[in-house]
């Protein structure tokens, strides 16, 4: 069989800005007090970081006085939201690359985040993923948002690694989640955890961030330069361990970014793959 690399993708501050508060915005919400309003039971009432968005997000569409949100506005925005520099050209750059090193290897790409799936979905990139993982939400018959159907959390987004590695992806697996604790033997997993490259940016990547680098895959954070207030957070990951390195969210050719990706790549090349 074909060796096979993935680079796995956080979405939200990793190749676009916070796709959740855009479409907020873009729907006319005060941004900064609705997270105000999150974060406030996240300390005061013990809600979980993700649930508490998606519960206000159906307070907000059941609301007389809010705006309603649907899938088709979802799409909508998806179709529409600004992406870091570079994102696009990006995937057939790195295709091109490892072509050219190893003709023979595969490279796949997926997207694990805990934003709304149908916004990521709608994104001119989706295309470049193999697989998308995010929240999704139920529907009413006129396309209103009921009640989340899926919630992606921070470990959560371990259990899709899985779902990767083991090649349980598509409709087949979301039909079958329990799919995904079947056991596996060591050669038989698609994409062993060593051929794997996870690249995010947040608290909800530690997990993520751990178990690649556990099986000596790699984990890269990403950063936005105009946002110095989370630099710090960023610098933390290299201090505790939990990424190889860190490096700005610039996709643009030649960027520090890309030729690290590059450099990754051929390291896992070099080594052999999957093999």
């Amino acid at each position: 069989m074909r060796d096979i690399v993935a680079i796995v993708f956080d979405f939200d501050d990793t190749l676009a800005p916070d796709s959740t508060s855009g479409y907020l915005a873009d729907i006319g919400v005060d941004v900064p007090a609705f997270w105000d309003r999150a974060n406030r039971r996240i300390d005061q009432e013990g809600w979980d970081q993700i649930p508490v968005y998606l519960y206000q997000m159906m307070e907000l569409s059941s609301s007389t006085e809010g705006p309603r949100v649907t899938a088709d506005s979802f799409r909508d925005w998806g179709s529409r939201l600004p992406l870091h520099e570079g994102v696009p050209s990006f995937f057939d750059r790195l295709r091109t690359y490892l072509k050219k090193i190893s003709p023979d290897t595969i490279l796949e790409f997926y997207l694990i985040s805990s934003g709304i799936g149908e916004i990521l979905r709608a994104t001119p990139i989706a295309k470049e993923f193999r697989d998308i993982f995010a929240c999704d939400f139920d529907y009413d018959s006129s396309g209103a948002i009921v009640f989340p159907k899926n919630i992606v959390s921070f470990t959560e987004k371990t259990r899709f690694l899985f779902n990767i590695s083991k090649g349980m992806i598509g409709e087949e697996a979301r039909l079958n989640p329990q799919g995904v604790n079947k056991r596996f033997q060591e050669g038989d997993y698609r994409i062993p955890f060593h051929n794997m490259i996870f690249v995010g940016d947040g608290d909800t990547d530690i997990p993520c961030f751990t178990l690649v680098r556990r099986y000596d895959g790699v984990a890269m954070a990403v950063y936005d330069q105009q946002k110095q207030h989370k630099w710090g957070r960023a610098w933390g990951f290299i201090k505790d361990k939990r990424v190889s390195n860190i490096t700005t969210a610039d996709y643009r050719e030649g960027s520090p970014l890309e030729i690290q990706l590059k450099m990754a790549l051929e390291e896992i090349v070099n080594r052999g793959g999957g093999k």
